[in-house]
């Protein structure tokens, strides 16, 4: 037994509904079941562009995608979040140098600072991958008005 994709009745096997009979087609064609005119829906390309830089470079470049401003928004704060990460790889690279002067303790702290840094910007890039799937646009502090910024553009 078949169920009508309309209304739900349950018709036989090759049968059309009565109750829908010219209304809607009954067999789901394939411009009903594809995602949105870019191929991908809003929130799983808002997601995707946090996965690597390279998404969000393909996101603003891509013709159905760069005009869209939730994905526009969400590329651009993957970038300046990449831009971010890696000034404070450089700083802290700066300051382990100079605690590598102190023998055990400066190693010690240079660890620790280390792993503070990378579970921070792990939790914060789950965060903003989950927010973006789920459709919201979650802003971070500076760089957030900053994406917001160039994606009003």
């Amino acid at each position: 037994m078949a169920f009508c994709p309309t209304c739900g009745t349950q018709i036989a096997d090759g049968a059309s509904c009565a109750k829908c009979a010219g209304t809607a087609p009954q067999v789901a064609s394939a411009s009903t079941t594809a995602p949105a005119a870019g191929g991908l829906a809003d929130n799983v390309a808002g997601a995707l562009a946090y996965v690597t830089i390279i998404p969000a470079i393909l996101f603003l470049v891509l013709e159905p995608y760069n005009k869209n401003r939730f994905i526009r928004f969400h590329s651009f704060q993957c970038l300046f979040l990449h831009v971010a990460a890696f000034a404070l790889w450089i700083a802290l690279a700066i300051v382990s140098v100079v605690l590598a002067f102190i023998p055990i303790l400066g190693h010690l702290i240079s660890f620790l600072l280390w792993l503070a840094i990378s579970i921070g910007l792990l939790v914060v890039w789950l965060i903003l991958l989950f927010k973006a799937y789920q459709g919201e646009k979650f802003k971070l502090p500076v760089i957030g008005d900053m994406a917001e910024q160039q994606a009003g553009k």
